[in-house]
């Protein structure tokens, strides 16, 4: 673990490249700015901060889940998480934002990424391929805090699981539309914790916010399960991990208290087949849904295509447009903002039409790649729904768990200390 610890700090001191994230103004008026009389913060010395803890409490989490097989580490990293990166970074050291940035830069040569988000995108994912969600563990503060305000956890309905958990699915492919399209960043516009963590905000946000760390109290992580796309992300990585989460060294008992003690329903009981399905009958079963994967495929980008005119009513230009054109058949008194703006700077008709134009394009293709990738989750949740894995005892699903720890201390058989053996 030295070894690769080392090698990922390796790619620390290129944040020497990063710029201020707050420029100054570039007037052409011949002003002269004042001399500073207070020391001006260095933008780049906090990124690297924060991507240096980052990787230290993410390696430290891996640590503790992989190697000590402990939780009491992750309780710190949680309250360090949500102390920095949640409350006095105010929740802007944010990787699961990034996922925007990162749409955004493949689709527009004109966006330069910065080098931070790109790390702070990447770094988890690294991690989570060699030792799983870890990042998710404590290191991210939304997850940490309501990790922090768990006591009990009453375990929902697995059909509603189920339904649910193709949510963050759903709010990944719509974040990706909007960014790719240069429409908006849905995940840091309606970021829940957002202004818990600054204090104030939006109050609806502030108010959803409060209700899921109130559900969280009841039940685990209900952002992290059925909301976060990034978690939705780092789940595909986490399946394939190097180094795997494990319940137990030695031989699992089946006596289910790990499964009752996983705060997000993580740890699968043993199946037997119960209703005694024949093989080719399954086969069938799972045939038939795959067959039908690329008919529900297209039937989604049929669906989204068809509604991306709405879709695209969030961009700007199709919101300028709509004025325009209202503002030309019924000429207002009054004007708003908008289009005293656009009047004012002598925008034409026909050049914002193109604008408009372009933006349609955009949108009819992505929504229909964006309905066909819905099509494709929710074909794959019917197949996994069906398959009957049998299984002889309790196993961690590796996509699902989020390295909490929380099951270590609950088998008996990770109390069972080895005998010494007595010299004679």
């Amino acid at each position: 673990m030295k070894k690769i610890l080392t090698s990922i700090s390796l790619l620390l001191p290129t944040l020497a490249a990063a710029q201020n994230r707050f420029p100054k103004p570039d007037f052409e008026s011949g002003y002269q700015y004042p001399d500073i009389s207070y020391p001006v913060p260095d933008e780049t010395l906090w990124v690297t901060l924060d991507l240096i803890l980052l990787v230290v409490l993410m390696s430290i989490v891996a640590w503790a889940v992989i190697k000590k097989r402990t939780r009491k580490p992750i309780l710190w990293v949680s309250v360090v998480s949500v102390a920095y990166f949640g409350f006095y970074r105010s929740g802007c050291v944010c990787s699961i934002g990034s996922i925007q940035n990162i749409a955004l830069a493949l689709v527009d040569n004109t966006y330069v990424l910065p080098l931070s988000v790109f790390l702070f995108f990447m770094l988890p994912i690294v991690f989570a391929f060699l030792f799983g969600r870890v990042f998710c563990a404590g290191v991210c503060p939304f997850g940490a805090l309501q990790e922090l305000v768990n006591i009990k956890n009453y375990r929902l309905p697995k059909a509603l699981t189920a339904v649910l958990g193709m949510i963050p699915w759903l709010y990944l492919i719509f974040a990706l539309l909007y960014a790719v399209t240069r429409s908006s960043f849905i995940i840091c516009r309606f970021d829940p914790f957002i202004g818990i963590f600054r204090l104030g905000g939006d109050l609806g946000l502030i108010i959803f916010g409060g209700l899921l760390l109130l559900a969280a109290v009841f039940t685990g992580r209900p952002f992290c399960r059925f909301i976060c796309p990034y978690g939705a992300l780092l789940s595909l990585f986490s399946r394939v991990s190097i180094w795997k989460v494990e319940l137990t060294k030695k031989p699992c008992i089946n006596c289910e208290l790990c499964h009752n003690a996983c705060p997000v329903d993580a740890i699968r009981a043993p199946y037997d087949n119960k209703v005694k399905e024949s093989r080719p009958m399954g086969v069938r079963r799972i045939a038939n849904y795959f067959i039908l994967l690329p008919l529900i495929i297209a039937v989604g980008a049929f669906l989204l295509q068809s509604v991306s005119g709405d879709l695209s009513r969030v961009h700007k230009d199709v919101k300028l447009y709509d004025l325009v054109v209202q503002n030309e058949t019924d000429p207002q008194d009054i004007l708003s903002v908008e289009l005293e703006a656009f009047y004012g700077q002598g925008g034409t008709i026909e050049e914002l039409t193109q604008r408009y134009n372009a933006v349609q394009a955009d949108f009819r293709l992505y929504a229909a790649i964006a309905g066909a990738l819905i099509g494709l989750v929710i074909g794959l949740t019917l197949i996994n729904l069906s398959l009957k894995r049998s299984r002889k005892q309790y196993a961690i699903d590796q996509a699902a768990c989020v390295a909490c720890a929380k099951c270590f201390s609950y088998c008996p058989q990770n109390k069972i200390k080895p005998t010494n053996l007595i010299r004679k």
